[in-house]
C-alpha cells in the first residue's frame, strides 16, 4: 500500500523533469559519473523508462545543454547594443558557473541544438540591429569567441572552440527559425581558436576583456568598418 501511494504522489515523468533531474545529479555527482542507470535510480523509475524521453546519453546530453541555456537572462527592454550584448554574457556566464560540467558538454557537442542556436541568433540578432553590417558581424562573433556562452578556453582545456557561427551547421528547416544565424553563416563560415592569457582574478579579467571588445566594436561600427577598408578611409 505504501508503495502504491508513493507512486500515485511522484509527478509523472516526462522530459522536462528528466532533463532537470540530470542537471541537479550532474551538478551534485559530475558528469562524468553521470549514467542513465544512475539518473534513474533518482527518478525512482526503471531505466528504460527514461528512453521514451531521451533517447540515448547524447539526447540527454543536448537536453542538459538546454536547460542550462534556458538560464540566461533576456536583456532589459530598450536597452542598447552594448547593454543587451554585455546582459546576455554575464548571464550565461552565470548560468555556466552554476554548472561546473555545462561548458566541457557544450564544446563537446557535435551541433548546436534549437535552443543553443535560437540564443545565438539572439545575440547575432542585436548587433545586426544595433547597426553592425554583416561583415563586421562574422569578425565580432569571431572575437568573442566562446564568450558568447559565457566562457573563456582556458578556464577548461587547452582544445579548440569552434566560433559559434562556424557550429551552426544549418539544414534549410533551420533557415526561417535562426534568420540572423542562417544571414551569417550564409555569408561566410570558418573555424577559429582564441587563447586568451591566464589571469589573476578570473572575473576581473573576464569583463576587462569583455568591455574592451565592446568598446572597440562600437568605435569600429561608427567608422563604418569593412574587412576590405579596415582603416575606414574613403576611396574614391
Amino acid at each position: 500500500m505504501a508503495q502504491q501511494t508513493e507512486a500515485v504522489r511522484r509527478p509523472p515523468l516526462n522530459r522536462d523533469r528528466v532533463l532537470r533531474a540530470a542537471v541537479a545529479l550532474a551538478d551534485e555527482i559530475g558528469i562524468e559519473a553521470l549514467s542513465m542507470r544512475k539518473l534513474a535510480q533518482e527518478l525512482g523509475v526503471v531505466p528504460m523508462a527514461l528512453y521514451k524521453h531521451v533517447a540515448n546519453k547524447d539526447q540527454l546530453l543536448d537536453g542538459m545543454v538546454d536547460v542550462v541555456v534556458g538560464e540566461i537572462d533576456l536583456p532589459a527592454p530598450e536597452s542598447d547594443w552594448k547593454s543587451a550584448v554585455r546582459q546576455r554574457i554575464l548571464s550565461a556566464r552565470r548560468a555556466l558557473q552554476g554548472h561546473s560540467w555545462a561548458a566541457q558538454v557544450v564544446r563537446s557537442r557535435a551541433r548546436p541544438t534549437p535552443v543553443v542556436l535560437a540564443y545565438m541568433d539572439s545575440v547575432i540578432g542585436i548587433f545586426r540591429t544595433g547597426g553592425f553590417s554583416v561583415d563586421l558581424t562574422h569578425h565580432v562573433m569571431h572575437t568573442l569567441g566562446s564568450r558568447v556562452l559565457g566562457f573563456t578556453q582556458e578556464l577548461f582545456d587547452a582544445s579548440p572552440s569552434p566560433a559559434p557561427e562556424a557550429q551552426a551547421v544549418l539544414v534549410p528547416a533551420d533557415a526561417g527559425q535562426f534568420p540572423y544565424v542562417t544571414e551569417l553563416a550564409m555569408a561566410v563560415a570558418h573555424d577559429e581558436e582564441s587563447v586568451v592569457g591566464q589571469g589573476c582574478d578570473d572575473q576581473f579579467e573576464f569583463e576587462f576583456a569583455l568591455d574592451l571588445l565592446l568598446d572597440g566594436f562600437e568605435r569600429l561600427r561608427q567608422q563604418r568598418w569593412t574587412s576590405a577598408n579596415p582603416s575606414g578611409e574613403k576611396t574614391v
